[in-house]
């Protein structure tokens, strides 16, 4: 029985780390909160700052039981990290490894990647044509989607080189049969590009069931919304603007996550 260790490591670890462990266990409760989780079967992970090491959920817990000190830290080969002088002994996702490890390894960039499996994502994946320029919020994943197709479960290590391929240089990636996932230079903007496109997703499914022909956005439209996404956000990003209060929406439901 997978039993649940309460013990906070925040003096064991940098500030810089713990605040890295605060911002995605909020991350994981906020998904909780969104109806986007799988019991214990997806994962979100974030780069420990200045560090070759990333932090990911422990196997077996649910979303809503992640906490900054129960988060694993482990290395590019999969290898569970020692907190100080306590060994752990929590395991990953072997699957999660697989897709996380590659993204990391690739893409230096990448300081939080999300990879959920949300019925609409995997839906809208699965179409032959994938998400289409139907509503504004598909035009913040556009610009920069990629799509890698199904191979069954991620546990081939041989896979890892064609995800690298196929992501590149894009933020946000759907995957035929099997789900989506978003990166960014931080929690809040992986987080905030996975929101825009789950919501994409949810209102092309809106669309394609009322059998009715769809408006489409103009492509001139589609290529000019990262500036003027960047005049609402006065030059920021997305996730620096909206995840300060994404962050005190995580205390509200429950400050247990900053244990």
């Amino acid at each position: 029985m997978f039993e649940l260790n309460n013990e906070s490591i925040k003096g064991q670890v940098s500030e810089a780390e713990w605040q890295t462990r605060i911002d995605l266990a909020a991350c994981y409760r906020l998904v909780a909160e969104m109806g986007w989780g799988d019991l214990i079967y997806t994962h979100i992970s974030a780069k420990v700052p200045d560090s070759e090491h990333y932090l990911v959920n422990a196997f077996g817990l649910a979303f809503e039981e992640v906490t900054a000190s129960n988060l694993v830290k482990v290395d590019l080969q999969g290898n569970v990290q020692p907190i100080g002088e306590r060994a752990i002994t929590a395991t990953i996702n072997p699957a999660g490894f697989t897709i996380h490890s590659a993204i990391h390894e690739a893409r230096s960039d990448a300081k939080c990647v999300l990879h959920l499996h949300t019925k609409a994502m995997i839906t809208v994946a699965s179409l032959k044509d994938g998400l289409q320029p139907w509503s504004q919020y598909s035009l913040f994943s556009l610009p920069s989607l990629s799509y890698h197709d199904y191979e069954g479960l991620a546990v081939n290590d041989d896979e890892r080189a064609r995800l690298q391929h196929n992501l590149g240089t894009t933020n946000h990636m759907l995957l035929p049969n099997h789900g989506g996932l978003t990166l960014g230079p931080t929690v809040g903007d992986a987080f905030m590009r996975f929101y825009d496109l789950q919501r994409a997703c949810e209102i092309q499914l809106e669309l394609m069931s009322s059998n009715r022909e769809v408006i489409a956005i103009p492509e001139p439209i589609v290529a000019n919304i990262y500036h003027q996404a960047n005049v609402v956000h006065a030059g920021a990003t997305g996730g620096q603007k909206a995840w300060p209060a994404m962050l005190r929406k995580a205390w509200r439901l429950d400050p247990g996550f900053c244990q």
